[in-house]
């Protein structure tokens, strides 16, 4: 998930300068700042939880609302990705589906 209003927390934990006031001007630069953020911190999450052995599962297309009126009520905060923890199975695990060559997923510019 992630707190749209996470600017509030700037001046603690990027104290250099006044780097709340990068989002407080445009609720949409806010949003999609939060939902990116939060998105990466989904994938340091499932790379550390693979470092400590575990098998991840991650979600889409659940119902946000519900997760966030469940898990969120009265935070503002906006559900973005699900991730199953634990040990999976082995017997009953698919096959690493196959990856797209790098040069036909990535532009290096």
């Amino acid at each position: 998930a992630n707190d749209p209003k996470f600017y509030d927390k700037l001046p603690y934990l990027f104290p250099h300068t006044d780097a709340r006031s990068w989002f407080t001007g445009s609720a949409q630069v806010a949003e999609t700042t939060a939902f990116r953020n939060g998105t990466l911190q989904v994938a340091y999450l499932i790379l550390a939880a693979r470092a400590l052995g575990l098998d991840t599962g991650p979600m889409s297309g659940f119902d946000n609302a519900l997760v966030d009126s469940t898990f969120f009520k009265d935070t503002g905060w906006r559900s973005n990705v699900l991730v199953n923890l634990g040990y999976g199975d082995a017997d009953k695990l698919f096959p690493r589906s196959p990856r797209l060559p790098f040069d036909e997923a990535c532009q290096v510019l």
